[in-house]
């Protein structure tokens, strides 16, 4: 069994109610849901792949439109980890799986041109709500993960309102890219 799995149902709203050999999961906005939603998906049964689909905010300008394989995850709001590693397991400051634009995770919408701008800083191109913790918890359990992000919104002033125009068109665009043109189920 293959998990395809979002952090909302719009995210989703695109793609078919049900397709062999997957089964959806829709874990909730934030670190924590993305967590706690996929860990409890791969303890259901036996996963061989994870396919995180979802919408991110652009921190790139430069950055180009379509589909993005991530290939690197950090988190925007983890201050001081590198002092903290010593004193229990920490979570990785950087997680990477591969080529791809570096995504940023954190526990807030980014609607702030000015936060976007620090957030930009670390190196990401994108930013989101849950990648990270997806990214951690396949890794910690040893299955392949693959995240998929459309940008939905520039990150910055009016992006929660350009999310909201802008979800189900990314939806669709995130369906054509993962059925590969040919109508069938995601590419492993």
């Amino acid at each position: 069994m293959n998990l395809l799995v979002a952090a909302l149902p719009a995210e989703l709203q695109a793609f078919p109610a049900s397709l062999p050999g997957w089964r959806r999961v829709v874990t909730g906005v934030g670190k924590l849901q993305a967590a706690l939603g996929l860990a409890e998906a791969l303890a259901a049964g036996d996963v061989e792949s994870v396919t995180v689909v979802g919408t991110a905010g652009a921190l790139d300008p430069r950055l180009p439109a379509g589909v993005h394989v991530v290939g690197s995850f950090i988190q925007h709001d983890a201050a001081d980890i590198a002092e903290i590693e010593s004193q229990a397991e920490a979570l990785p400051p950087i997680i990477r799986l591969g080529d791809g634009p570096m995504i940023a995770t954190g526990d807030s919408f980014i609607d702030s041109t000015e936060r976007s701008a620090v957030i930009r800083a670390l190196g990401a191109q994108l930013v989101d709500m849950e990648s990270y913790a997806y990214a951690w918890v396949a890794r910690r359990r040893h299955v392949p993960i693959r995240v998929l992000k459309i940008a939905s919104d520039p990150a910055g002033e009016g992006a929660k309102q350009t999310w909201d125009e802008a979800v189900a068109g990314c939806s669709a665009r995130l369906w054509e890219y993962v059925r590969g043109g040919t109508g069938t189920a995601p590419p492993a």
